[in-house]
């Protein structure tokens, strides 16, 4: 399993090497005020003015840093060092107090100690993960009783296709293994001189709700989407509203879910 992870890492290192500077993440506008959260996490979690906040699976701390000039008290977490060193660096920069530590997000209760009004986590996060049993396990230990639990990622039925390929591809459910590619290029530029391996694992939605209900949260509201806020995909058709989709849009397939939850 430490194969799996210590590949994983190498790549998001070189991501971030190449994220920082990407169009995508567009951090020069982000340094200058630009927020970089999107309507469905914002409308979600509202007012987080002097709320404590875990932010699981960070990246470079951009998300994390603009909850912080929100008002909220952030703790990031992300297992690159060198995002870690970036979102650092970051804060240092904005002049902000938010906190980040390197850490396998189903490893954080042996490194860090306290507990948060909202435990938050976006976009491609749960698909690097083998064990959502122990992932939620983690949640439900760092959320105070009455806390928020948030996600929002792409929807499970996005990562059966092959893009590239327009077909249907992977598995639904999750088959016990994970699948390994070599990754050319990144979402945030495809012509990226990144050619490396990686390991990842597919979850049904039923995969990441169960264990997360069985650690004593209740689900307060569940989304779907038949759009992405993000050009992250191959063959993706942008929309008027500034989002995109993949495939027919007659079809409306989902793209990405959000749900809230609170710990009993």
């Amino acid at each position: 399993m430490q194969e799996y992870f210590d590949t994983n890492k190498k790549l998001w290192d070189s991501k971030t090497d190449v994220h920082k500077n990407s169009e995508f993440y567009d951090l020069e506008d982000f340094k200058n005020g630009k927020n970089p959260l999107n309507k469905i996490e914002l409308d979600a979690l509202g007012d987080v003015s002097g709320k404590s906040m875990l932010h699981l699976q960070c990246h470079f701390g951009q998300d994390s840093l603009q909850w912080a000039r929100m008002g909220a008290k952030v703790t990031g977490v992300d297992f690159s060092p060198k995002a870690v060193k970036l979102a650092q660096e970051l804060n240092t920069e904005l002049k902000l107090d938010a906190k980040f530590i390197e850490s396998n997000v189903l490893e954080l209760d042996q490194k860090l100690e306290g507990k948060f009004d909202i435990v938050f986590t976006s976009y491609g996060t749960v698909g690097w993960l083998p064990d959502l049993e122990k992932w939620a396990k983690v949640i439900s230990h760092f959320l105070k009783p009455g806390g928020t639990f948030f996600i929002a990622d792409f929807h499970p039925v996005l990562y059966m296709f092959d893009w590239k390929k327009d077909k249907l591809t992977y598995p639904y459910f999750n088959i016990g293994k994970p699948f390994t590619e070599v990754e050319e290029g990144t979402y945030a530029d495809r012509n990226a001189p990144i050619q490396l391996k990686e390991y990842f694992w597919l979850h049904s939605l039923s995969d990441l709700i169960r264990p997360l209900i069985h650690q004593g949260l209740n689900i307060i509201d569940f989304q779907e989407f038949a759009e992405s806020p993000y050009d992250c995909f191959p063959n993706m058709t942008p929309l008027e509203n500034g989002w995109f989709y993949y495939g027919k849009r007659e079809l409306k397939i989902p793209h990405v879910y959000a749900i809230k939850m609170t710990k009993i």
